[in-house]
């Protein structure tokens, strides 16, 4: 099982950052960065929303720092370390500009992932002008679309809700087969991955709804279709404490992995940047033991 980075700073939600975050900037998320890819994290992730209302940033929280401005720095001070959207909301984008912009990033680092979903905030769709009803249906094409596009000069597709061909569009990524996780906590987002991506980084679902969703998963046609493993990226959504709880946080890793997680994005208890950077060497030296 591999660890990612739910990166702090980047996404702060209402009761779940540390004190030291508000007031932390680009530079308190390299030291994250570095010191995770020295640890042998295998990526980092950064949410997008464009603008949050008032009344549902008390739940969802209001900072969401822009994931390309962001990994175009970050990729600039690491090497190896993945860099993991999670997620693009497919419907504030044409496919098409996906490519292009983060097929320069990937041109650029070579280790994108790209992480999307189909999104739930109607707000913010009304606020980009976007159609919100038919996101489900225009989302799968989407993903068609981008498969299509990627790592093409001149792409070509025709689907269901977009169509293009005759345009180049250049740079574009330099991995032929970009990762592309879905986001989601419906049965709906795991029949997508399953069908038509190369992960699953589900939220806010306890491990043993998980279990149930997965088994019926792997019992349908379209799970002994695929050509390789599904990864399951999942989240902890209590902050582990692996310097202050280290029985529990194995426990926890022992429960991640009877379900056939391969990847967890971490969240740790921390009350500093300093302890933040300590409890990333203590899971990853939990894990190796589990």
């Amino acid at each position: 099982m591999k660890l990612g980075v739910v990166t702090p700073v980047l996404t702060r939600l209402p009761g779940a950052h540390a004190a030291w975050e508000r007031d932390a900037g680009i530079a308190e998320v390299e030291r994250v960065a570095v010191e995770a890819e020295r640890l042998g994290y295998h990526h980092l992730t950064c949410s997008e929303h464009v603008g949050i209302p008032r009344e549902v940033a008390a739940v969802r929280g209001a900072t969401y720092w822009d994931p390309l401005a962001t990994f175009g720095y970050l990729a600039a001070r690491t090497t190896t370390i993945r860099l993991a959207t999670f997620v693009l909301v497919l419907g504030y984008h044409h496919p098409l500009a996906i490519a292009k912009r983060y097929g320069t990033l990937d041109r650029i680092c070579g280790r994108l992932i790209l992480g999307v979903g189909v999104g739930s905030l109607e707000e913010e769709f009304a606020l980009l002008g976007v159609p919100f009803d038919d996101r489900g249906d225009r989302g799968d094409d989407a993903i068609g679309a981008l498969r299509a596009a990627l790592a093409q000069t001149e792409p070509s597709y025709a689907g269901t809700h977009y169509e293009f061909s005759g345009f180049v569009i250049d740079p574009h990524a330099v991995q032929a087969d970009m990762p592309i996780w879905i986001g989601g906590r419906t049965a709906r987002s795991l029949r997508r991955a399953v069908e038509l991506a190369d992960g699953w980084a589900p939220f806010a679902l306890r491990t043993t709804d998980l279990a149930t969703m997965l088994e019926r998963a792997r019992a349908t046609d379209a799970w002994a279709r695929r050509e390789r493993p599904l990864d399951l990226i999942l989240q902890n959504e209590r902050p582990l404490d692996p310097l202050g709880e280290p029985e529990r946080v194995s426990e926890r890793l022992d429960r991640f992995r009877k379900i056939g997680t391969t990847m967890l994005n971490v969240r740790v208890v921390h009350h500093s940047l300093e302890h933040y950077l300590e409890q990333l060497a203590a899971m990853q030296a939990a894990v190796a033991e589990v």
